[in-house]
C-alpha cells in the first residue's frame, strides 16, 4: 500500500537560552492540520513523550545468530587445518600432543579473552554504522513517523513499534498548555526523527517549550521550492492493519484492573531481576472479585501480590499473558503517573495498560504474545459488533459523529434516534476503514483519518481468508438448523455449517451490544486456536 507524504521542510529545534522551540513539519497533501501550544506541564510530558519513543524502536523479535560468513571461512581452512593436524601428528609423539592439549585446556578462557579483545573495535564499529543507518537514513526508518491527531479536547500521537505487536498512544488535553495559539482539526502525519527525540530529553521545568505542528507549511505556494521534502513510502498492508486491528480490540468485552503505580514498579522490578532462558514465560493474572491483584510470574512460579490494586470485577478468573517485557515501557511513567488501569481482553488475546497523569494518558497496546503481531494473526474486527447496517445510516452516523468530532455511542444513538448495536456497527465499519478511533480511556467514539483517502472498503472486505471463506459458505447456503435463544441481556446462536462434505457444530454467545463473547466449534483449526487468532470461517459464517 503506497502512501505519498510530503513535508514542508524538516521537523526542527530551536534552543534559546530561555525556552526551546520544536516544529513538527506535517504532510501537507492532507487536509490543513495544524496546533501551536506552549507547555506548562514540562516533566510528564518528556518522560510521556520518551515512553513512546521507547514503543517506536522496540524490537522483541528472535534474531538469530548470522553464521554464514564463518561456515564459508570454515570451509576454505578445512583442508589447510586437516593437513597440519596430519602433519603434527606424523611429526610429534603421543605424549606432546596430549600436553599441548592440556595446554589450551587450562588457557582456553585467556585465549578467547584475546580474540575479544581483537573483535572489539569490529563490533563497535558495526553498532556505530546501525545507529548512523537509524538516524540518517528516513526512508529506511519511515516507522518513525507517528500520527498526530488534534481534536477539540485533545492532541494525540499514535505509533507503532518496529516488531509492530506493540501500540503507542499519548493523549494530552490542552491543560498541559499554558497557551495555544491556534489549532485546526485533524488528523496528519509528521516527520520524526532521531534528533527531535534527543531534545525532548532537554525539556526544563525553567524553560519554555513551544510545540508546534507548522501551519505555514500549508501556505507555500511554489511547487519547486528546496524547503519541500517529499517522501513516498511504500507502507506494508500489516501497519495499515495493526492499527485498524488495535481500535477494534479496545471495543471487546474485558477484565479491567486498576494498579497502583509501585505495584507496576514491582512488576519491573521482577521482569528486571529475573531472565528466562526456557519456557513458560507467561505472567498470571489471579482476578478474585474484591480482593488484592495476585500475579505469578513462569517459570519461576514467583507470587507477587499487589495489595494496592483489586479486583472489582464479579467473577473470579484467571488470565495468561505472554510477552510481559513489554511492560517495561511503563518504568519511565512510574514516577509522573497518578494510577494505572489494565484492560484484558483473556488468556493469550491483546491487552492494553493506561497510566493515568491527570491531563495526560498514555496507553500501551500489547498484541497477545510479541511473535503474534497485531496485522497477521490478530483479527479482532472479526468480533467486533456485524449487525447489518445499509450505506445511507453509515454515512449518517459518520456525518453526526464529525461534526462533534468524538461523542459516546449511547450519545448518538440518542441524538439520531438509532439503536446502539446499529450505531456500534456502523462506526465499527468505518473502523476498519481507518477514518474512526475507539478511545479505550473516555469509552467515546474520535474521527481519525489513517490516510489521507478512505482506505478501499472493497479491499478490506475480507481481511483474512477465513472470512472469505465464510462469506462463501453463507451464498452456497451450508448453513443449516439455525437456532437462536436468550441468555441473560445477550443471545445463544447455534447451527451446522457444511464444508467439504462435513457437518461442523458451532454455537456462538452474543452480548447485548452484539459483540461475540465466546463461540465453540468443533472444527480443528477452533480446537488448535480458540478465539487466539480470530474465530474459524464456521463460526463466522454462523454469524454472517
Amino acid at each position: 500500500m503506497r502512501f505519498n507524504y510530503k513535508f514542508a521542510g524538516s521537523s526542527a529545534v530551536t534552543q534559546q537560552a530561555t525556552g526551546t522551540a520544536m516544529q513538527f513539519a506535517p504532510d501537507t497533501l492532507r487536509q490543513p492540520t495544524f496546533f501551536v501550544g506552549k507547555l506548562s506541564q514540562h516533566l510528564p510530558f518528556r518522560e510521556a513523550i520518551s515512553a513512546l519513543n521507547a514503543v517506536v524502536v522496540s524490537d522483541l523479535r528472535f534474531k538469530a545468530k548470522d553464521k554464514t560468513a564463518y561456515k564459508e571461512w570454515l570451509q576454505t581452512q578445512e583442508d589447510l587445518m586437516l593437513g597440519e593436524f596430519l602433519a603434527h601428528k606424523a611429526g610429534e609423539n603421543i605424549a606432546d600432543l596430549e600436553a599441548r592439549i592440556g595446554y589450551l585446556r587450562e588457557n582456553i578462557q585467556t585465549i578467547r579473552s584475546e580474540e575479544g579483545k581483537l573483535m572489539r573495535p569490529y563490533w563497535e564499529a558495526q553498532n556505530r554504522y546501525r545507529q548512523y543507518v537509524w538516524q540518517n537514513t528516513p526512508d529506511i526508518a519511515w516507522i518513525l513517523d507517528p500520527v498526530i491527531t488534534v481534536h477539540p479536547d485533545q492532541l494525540f500521537f499514535e505509533c507503532f513499534s518496529k516488531d509492530e505487536s506493540t501500540y503507542g498512544k499519548l493523549a494530552c488535553s490542552y491543560n498541559v498548555f499554558q497557551k495555544i495559539d491556534s489549532f485546526r482539526c485533524g488528523t496528519t502525519n509528521v516527520d520524526y526523527s532521531q534528533t527531535l527525540y534527543n531534545e525532548f530529553q532537554k525539556i526544563r521545568t525553567w524553560k519554555d517549550t513551544e510545540l508546534k505542528v507548522d501551519p505555514s507549511g500549508f501556505e507555500v505556494t511554489t511547487a519547486n521550492d528546496d524547503a519541500w521534502k517529499e517522501v513516498k513510502i511504500d507502507l506494508p498492508d500489516s501497519w495499515v492493519r495493526g492499527f485498524l486491528q488495535v481500535s477494534s480490540a479496545m471495543t471487546m468485552p474485558a477484565a479491567r484492573v486498576d494498579l497502583h503505580p509501585m505495584d507496576v514498579y514491582n512488576i519491573c522490578l521482577q521482569l528486571r531481576r529475573h531472565k528466562e532462558t526456557e519456557g513458560p514465560r507467561s505472567l498470571r493474572w489471579k482476578l478474585e472479585p474484591g480482593a488484592p491483584v495476585k500475579l505469578v510470574f513462569e517459570p519461576w512460579n514467583i507470587e507477587l501480590l499487589c495489595p494496592r490494586s483489586r479486583y472489582h470485577g464479579y467473577q473470579s478468573q484467571e488470565i495468561r499473558m505472554w510477552g510481559r517485557r513489554r511492560l517495561l515501557t511503563l518504568e519511565r511513567l512510574i514516577p509522573v503517573a497518578r494510577s494505572f488501569r489494565a484492560t484484558l481482553l483473556g488468556t493469550g488475546m491483546p491487552a492494553f495498560f493506561e497510566a493515568d497523569m491527570g491531563d495526560m494518558q498514555f496507553t500501551l497496546g500489547m498484541s497477545g504474545w510479541t511473535a503474534n503481531d497485531w496485522s497477521r494473526s490478530a483479527n479482532f474486527d472479526l468480533l467486533a459488533p456485524r449487525a447489518d447496517v445499509d450505506t445511507a445510516t453509515k454515512a449518517l452516523v459518520f456525518d453526526a459523529l464529525r461534526e462533534n468530532w468524538l461523542e459516546s455511542t449511547d450519545s448518538l444513538s440518542e441524538r439520531l434516534h438509532l439503536s446502539t448495536d446499529t450505531v456500534a456497527s456502523a462506526l465499527s465499519a468505518y473502523t476498519q476503514a481507518g477514518r474512526v478511533i475507539y478511545d479505550l480511556t473516555h469509552q467515546v467514539w474520535r474521527v481519525r483519518e489513517l490516510s489521507r483517502d478512505p482506505l478501499s472498503p472493497d479491499a478490506l472486505r475480507f481481511a483474512n481468508p477465513r472470512e472469505e471463506a465464510a462469506a462463501a459458505l453463507v451464498e452456497a447456503g451450508k448453513v443449516s438448523q439455525r437456532e437462536e435463544r436468550a441468555a441473560g441481556r445477550g443471545r445463544i446462536i447455534s447451527a451446522v455449517v457444511q464444508d467439504k462434505n462435513r457437518n461442523h457444530r458451532t454455537e456462538l454467545w452474543i452480548d447485548a451490544d452484539e459483540r461475540l463473547l465466546k463461540a465453540v466449534c468443533d472444527c480443528n483449526f477452533h480446537q488448535m486456536n480458540q478465539l487466539r487468532q480470530g474465530p474459524c470461517e464456521h463460526i463466522l459464517a454462523t454469524r454472517l
